[in-house]
Parts: structure tokens; sequence; C-alpha cells
């Protein structure tokens, strides 16, 4: 008697399961930086600043 009708769905439910996973948090992730950009002051006037950070010089 073999183990693997068991074995090979439980290992595929695993596999959809994380997949399913990464891909809500991917969505909710583009989201959450779509809601900050429309709230975040620094995004409106990001192109007259320098975004890497302090300049030095």
């Amino acid at each position: 008697m073999t183990h693997l009708t068991y074995i090979i769905p439980a290992y595929a439910l695993a596999v959809v399961m994380i997949l399913a996973y990464a891909i809500s948090a991917r969505a909710r992730m583009e989201r959450a930086r779509k809601r900050l950009a429309a709230i975040d002051p620094r995004a409106r006037d990001s192109s007259a600043r320098d975004t890497k950070g302090p300049h030095r010089g």
C-alpha cells in the first residue's frame, strides 16, 4: 500500500496555498503603496528633490 495518493495532493495543496498567499500579499502591498502615494506630501514634490537621500558634496 502506498501513501502517494495522500502525499502528492498534500504537497500540491501546500504549493497552491503558498502561491495564493504570495499573490495576495503582493496585491495588498500594491494597494497600500497607492494609498500612501495619495496621502504622502513627499510624493507630490519628489520631482523637485533628490529621492536618494541627502546630497553630500
